[in-house]
């Protein structure tokens, strides 16, 4: 199962070639997995507070660019894969707007979970796994 959050874009987003800069595409995946990670670990407030980890790679393929427009684009956030102390997270950017869905952008995410005080990698705790195995999609 997938989750969606709307992004919208800002002026300042908007490079010189009039669309939004390739660097702005992480702030956006960014805003919808922390979105996406306090709906599905149950922390609304503060998902890392109780579950910390750390973004350790983050890949995206540019497929076409976003311009300014007041109608949101799509962010769709899913799980890929848990493993032992990690997880990988897929996301796209999709314009819904129309009759079809554009996709805008594909990305993927690996995630680290770490202890608080060490910030050294750990296992993954047995809700935090139950949780995010629930989201998984196979493609």
């Amino acid at each position: 199962m997938s989750f969606t959050h709307p992004v919208l874009v800002r002026w300042s987003d908007i490079d010189s070639y009039d669309h939004v800069n390739n660097v702005r595409y992480f702030d956006y995946l960014q805003e919808a997995r922390i979105a996406f990670l306090a709906e599905v670990l149950g922390t609304p407030a503060d998902p890392f507070s109780q579950h910390p980890c750390v973004l350790v790679s983050q890949t995206i393929d540019y497929l076409r660019p976003i311009l300014l427009r007041h109608p949101p684009y799509d962010v769709d956030v899913w799980v890929d894969a848990v493993g032992t102390s990690s997880y990988t997270l897929g996301s796209c950017i999709v314009d819904r707007s129309g009759e079809s869905d554009d996709v805008y952008a594909k990305a993927v995410s690996v995630i680290v979970a770490v202890d608080p005080e060490t910030h050294a990698k750990r296992p993954l705790s047995d809700p935090e796994r139950a949780a995010l195995l629930k989201h998984v999609v196979t493609t």
